[in-house]
């Protein structure tokens, strides 16, 4: 399935620790292409895997992931507005 993961992560005493380590995590499973945004084809097992690792760090009452997913990327579209960026090049 086609994967598309974005996080926001509170800056306080521990976020900076939580933001390189979830970083660390997404990179090993999905290509990042914006700032704390990731894409990339993921089996189911995968993707357990990879929400399993997050899960021991998310601070659930202060960072917020989100998760989109489709069972093929050509069912998507992308359009850029201002500078492309070829790390998307997933997207067709």
């Amino acid at each position: 399935m086609y994967i598309i993961l974005m996080y926001d992560i509170m800056m306080d005493k521990t976020g900076a620790k939580v933001q390189r380590n979830t970083f660390k995590i997404c990179k090993r499973y999905l290509t990042h292409i914006q700032n704390s945004v990731f894409e990339g084809n993921l089996t189911e097992l995968n993707l357990m895997k990879l929400k399993k690792e997050l899960s021991e760090y998310i601070r659930k009452e202060q960072d917020s992931f989100i998760i989109f997913n489709s069972r093929d990327e050509k069912w998507l579209t992308k359009e850029f507005l201002g500078k492309e960026d070829d790390k998307t090049s997933n997207f067709f």
